[in-house]
């Protein structure tokens, strides 16, 4: 086994047990500091970090995001390696985030609870969760953190995949505003089935 600082089961720096950790099976994926990304499962989950299973070669003390549907991103350290089997501790502090673009509304956004399929130029889709939607744009999570402006696709079930900008970020989340708005009745169609 490769190990920084504690193997799994052992006390933590100064001699703190670790925190008692629940059995779970929540699929996920992983970016890491190079771009790349790889999925996962979550075999246990403490509010200090957890234990995955997963693929891709990690290296302790490698910085990795780690996403899982519908409960967010953070930022993680690998701390062991053992084979497929890894263990993570989550950053406590928070990175710091610039200020919000503050741009006016067109249209008010609805609140919703939906899941979309979202894929940066060149790189994997990923299904994520949407918290707003207007014919403008939409609130959502991602995977992979994009570029502030950067050109994403966004696709709804039943619809092509709709080009969108990213005009903020906030931790795990973005602001997403469409090349070209929805057609209102698109839109209302859209709405229905999501609600």
């Amino acid at each position: 086994m490769n190990a920084i600082s504690v193997p799994p089961g052992r006390a933590r720096k100064g001699g703190a047990e670790r925190g008692e950790r629940r059995p779970v099976n929540l699929r996920g994926h992983l970016a890491r500091g190079d771009g790349s990304t790889a999925n996962l499962t979550v075999l246990d989950m403490s509010y200090e970090g957890c234990r995955i299973d997963c693929t891709a070669e990690l290296q302790p003390g490698e910085a990795i995001k780690l996403a899982v549907l519908r409960r967010g991103a953070i930022e993680a350290v690998v701390r062991w390696v053992d084979g497929n089997t890894a263990g993570l501790v989550f950053e406590s502090e928070p990175e710091p985030q610039p200020e919000r673009e503050l741009l006016p509304r067109r249209n008010e956004r609805v609140v919703l609870d939906a899941e979309v399929m979202m894929r940066r130029p060149g790189k994997h889709h990923y299904r994520v969760r949407v918290f707003d939607l207007s014919p403008d744009g939409c609130k959502a999570e991602f995977v992979e953190r994009p570029e502030h402006h950067e050109q994403i696709m966004i696709k709804f079930d039943g619809l092509e995949a709709l080009p969108a900008q990213v005009v903020w970020l906030d931790r795990a989340t973005g602001g997403f505003r469409f090349n070209r708005p929805i057609h209102a009745a698109v839109y209302d169609l859209l709405l229905q089935r999501l609600a």
